[in-house]
């Protein structure tokens, strides 16, 4: 089996689940660390050509992360392209195991089970807070509505403001967002790279959670960890 993941997430989870079948992944799959395969460009311009080149049995894909045009180019050509649908927490965890399966996984692997069973008993505070959840600045973009992260932070207790919102990204103003006086503000590193020194000043007097996107955004073997990590950084700062 030869495989190019076109997911940063299912990367991670095809090449420590079988190792040896992944033969390309995008620019941006860095994990697991030392991932030595054909980078065949990014998630929304992968190199179909370069793609073609590594002669896959299968791409896997994302309906959110991908374009369709892509996929289409692929298929085209003659080649199998699985496409996943992520928005909540269990439908990572099908995902993924139908992804495995159909990369040649002879079983279902350990840190899937645990992330399955990480996530049944989430630590919840005893009181749910509210959130802003910005990814992008110039313009400002946060979570919307139907989003893989916000069913994640849902599941520990926290409530982002724009959960209703009819666009999954909104652009919105940092004015309003100040202005919603949420409990916390959540910060994650990826897909906009907020820090310390970018992203808290622009929200004085709010508690600000700088988290780590990837506990927060994929559904790979990060899954197991993510409960406790983001619950911590989340307590941190509503301290």
């Amino acid at each position: 089996m030869r495989v190019v993941s076109l997911v940063p997430s299912l990367t991670e989870a095809v090449a420590r689940t079988v190792p040896g079948a992944l033969v390309g992944a995008t620019d941006w799959c860095t994990h697991p660390a030392g991932l030595d395969v054909v980078r065949v460009g990014g998630t929304k311009n992968p190199r179909t050509d370069r793609v073609l080149s590594l002669a896959p049995d299968l791409v896997v894909a994302n309906e959110e992360e991908n374009r369709a045009p892509d996929l289409d180019a692929l298929r085209a050509a003659g080649v199998e392209v699985l496409v996943t649908e992520v928005r909540t927490v269990p439908q990572a965890v099908t995902e993924l195991d139908r992804v495995l399966t159909a990369c040649g996984a002879p079983t279902r692997p350990r840190w899937l089970d645990e992330a399955q069973a990480a996530w049944a008993d989430p630590p919840v505070p005893e009181r749910r807070s509210t959130a802003v959840v910005p990814i992008w600045r110039r313009p400002w973009m946060v979570l919307g509505r139907d989003t893989f992260a916000g069913d994640v932070l849902a599941r520990l207790g926290v409530d982002h403001l724009y959960a209703a919102h009819a666009e999954r990204y909104p652009k919105v103003p940092v004015d309003e967002l100040r202005a919603a006086r949420p409990d916390v503000v959540v910060l994650p590193d990826e897909p906009y790279r907020f820090t310390a020194d970018d992203g808290p000043e622009a929200f004085p007097g709010l508690p600000c959670a700088l988290v780590d996107g990837r506990h927060l955004t994929w559904y790979g073997p990060s899954l197991a960890a993510a409960p406790r990590v983001l619950a911590a950084a989340l307590r941190a700062a509503r301290r």
